[in-house]
C-alpha cells in the first residue's frame, strides 16, 4: 500500500494514500474489492492534495440506481475565496460501471451486504479515487478472534527474529 508522498509545497504525488478507513478491517470481512472515481468540485481537488480528508464516518449506499459516499469530510481550500468554496459533507456520486452498481445493489439488497469505503487515493494518471469493498459485518466473537491471530502473529514474529 503506498504512503503519503509530499512533493515540494506540501502536495501528495500520484499513487499517494490521502485517507485510509483503518477500522474498515477490523469491524468488516471484506470480500470483494472495487475502484471508483469520485465527483469532485475544484476546492475540493486541491483539498486532497494537500492531504485534507477524513474517509472513517463516512458510508457509502446505493439511491435511485446510483452510489453515493455520505458524510465523507473534505475540508475548505484555504485558498479559495468565500465564493468558491465546497460544502464539506456534500453526499458525492462515485463513478462506476454498471455492471458494478448492479452487482453492489444485488449484493445488499439480497445477500446482506454493506459497502464499506476504504481509502481514497490519486492513481497513477493523477485522479482522485476511492476503495471500496463489498463487506458482511463482524460479530463480537470473529473481532476477538481477528485479534487473537493478530496478537499470535506478533508473537510469532518475535520469536523467529531470535533464531
Amino acid at each position: 500500500m503506498a504512503q503519503k508522498k509530499k512533493s515540494k509545497g506540501g502536495l501528495i504525488s500520484t499513487n499517494a494514500t490521502v485517507a485510509e478507513n483503518r477500522q474498515a478491517r477490523f469491524n468488516y470481512t471484506l470480500e470483494e474489492r472495487f475502484e471508483a472515481g469520485i465527483a469532485l468540485v475544484g476546492t475540493e481537488v486541491k483539498s486532497l492534495r494537500h492531504g485534507h480528508a477524513a474517509i472513517a464516518e463516512s458510508h457509502v449506499g446505493a439511491k435511485s440506481g446510483e452510489i453515493f459516499i455520505y458524510n465523507l469530510n473534505i475540508p475548505e481550500y484555504n485558498q479559495a475565496g468565500p465564493k468558491m468554496q465546497h460544502d464539506p459533507k456534500r453526499i458525492r456520486k462515485l463513478l462506476l460501471k454498471r455492471r458494478e452498481i448492479h452487482k453492489l445493489m444485488g449484493s445488499i439488497n439480497r445477500e446482506g451486504y454493506t459497502i464499506v469505503p476504504l481509502r481514497i487515493y490519486f492513481d497513477a494518471k493523477g485522479l482522485a479515487k476511492i476503495e471500496i469493498a463489498l463487506a458482511k459485518g463482524k460479530k463480537l466473537h470473529d473481532k476477538r478472534e481477528t485479534e487473537k491471530n493478530r496478537d499470535w502473529d506478533r508473537q510469532k514474529s518475535r520469536i523467529m527474529k531470535n533464531f
